[in-house]
């Protein structure tokens, strides 16, 4: 291996690096939204890389019932030693840039991508342990029944929907590791003298780079299961998603209802909820069922539509999708802004 003096775009990425991991001590890594009926707001546990936050305290009532352990931030070495791994690798970010050495690089890249598994290890055996050791003498037992939440993704339990997804700061780690990833490329590519192929790839980096900060701040719709996921007004399991809608709130919440009838409905009664929703999505009734957005979206109204819960209101991304449909169905176009009176 040629240890070779850095490229000064590496040295700067590698410093741009280190400002990065100081930003995430002050942020959350990670959280897990917990969402049922009784909470329509949902709760929220959130792990920044010193303590718990979040609504540890009502999650903490609520495990006491199914016998798993309450959660404090002293209980977990990890809220200790994590901060000063952290710093340490941010320190060490800088020394390679000082360094100028393209060895002390490779060497920084395999550590850091190493820890990033141990951590996700440890993360693991942590939702199994709390998970699976029960107290035997719990309120309410369900034999074989276990209580992890999902590593990363979504989850039922019990009556609650897990969700475990990156925050701010774990969006931050990755954004660390894919920039000392290019910062190796971009060096092996100005040794091979490729100045068109590293200009390339740089832009690449930066736009997938780009593209890791943008979605850790706009959640979309998400994909609805039909014969999984449930209607979160009448609680029904979807049996056909073309009469579907979402709504996305301020808080990245999102609920997901079978018919349009149950979205106005969860409207009156979750007036609190729909004074902070930030999206509505509607899926296209014809097509490939894709989202629409609600403000965007052509409507047709018929009796004939026959819709889950009589809604009858069908969601078209084209107006000449929806006078087909029309002529078959013998309804009317309505506005967005009509229905939602």
């Amino acid at each position: 291996m040629k240890n070779t003096p850095l490229v000064n775009r590496v040295r700067i990425l590698l410093i741009l690096g280190s400002i990065l991991l100081v930003i995430v001590l002050f942020v959350p890594l990670w959280q897990i939204q917990l969402s049922a009926p009784q909470y329509p707001e949902g709760l929220v546990l959130k792990m920044y890389p010193h303590k718990l936050s979040g609504s540890v305290d009502i999650i903490n009532g609520l495990n006491h019932y199914i016998g798993m352990k309450t959660l404090h931030t002293k209980d977990f070495i990890e809220f200790t030693v994590l901060p000063l791994i952290i710093c340490f690798f941010a320190l060490c970010c800088i020394a390679v840039a000082f360094f100028n050495k393209k060895k002390w690089l490779i060497v920084l890249t395999v550590l850091f991508v190493l820890f990033g598994v141990v951590a996700m290890a440890d993360f693991w055996r942590w939702e199994y342990h709390y998970g699976h050791d029960l107290n035997p003498e719990a309120a309410i037992q369900i034999p074989g029944m276990a209580y992890q939440p999902p590593l990363i993704g979504y989850k039922q339990l019990l009556n609650f929907g897990a969700y475990s997804v990156p925050d701010t700061g774990g969006y931050l780690f990755i954004a660390v590791g894919l920039l000392l990833l290019a910062c190796i490329i971009i060096q092996i590519l100005k040794e091979r003298k490729s100045r068109v192929g590293r200009f390339a790839f740089s832009k690449i980096i930066a736009g997938f780079i780009l593209a890791i900060f943008v979605g850790s701040c706009n959640n979309g719709p998400q994909p609805i299961k039909t014969g999984v996921d449930s209607c979160s007004f009448c609680k029904m399991t979807f049996g056909d998603n073309k009469f579907g809608a979402e709504i996305i709130t301020t808080k990245n919440k999102i609920y997901k209802f079978d018919d349009m009838h149950c979205l106005f409905s969860f409207k009156k009664t979750n007036p609190v909820i729909w004074d902070n929703v930030k999206e509505i999505y509607l899926v296209r009734y014809d097509g490939s069922h894709e989202f629409i957005n609600a403000s965007k979206a052509h409507l047709l109204k018929s009796d004939n539509l026959r819709s889950p819960m009589e809604g009858n209101v069908a969601a078209f991304a084209e107006i000449d999708s929806l006078k087909i449909i029309a002529e078959k169905f013998k309804g009317n176009e309505i506005s967005w802004n009509e229905l939602n009176k």
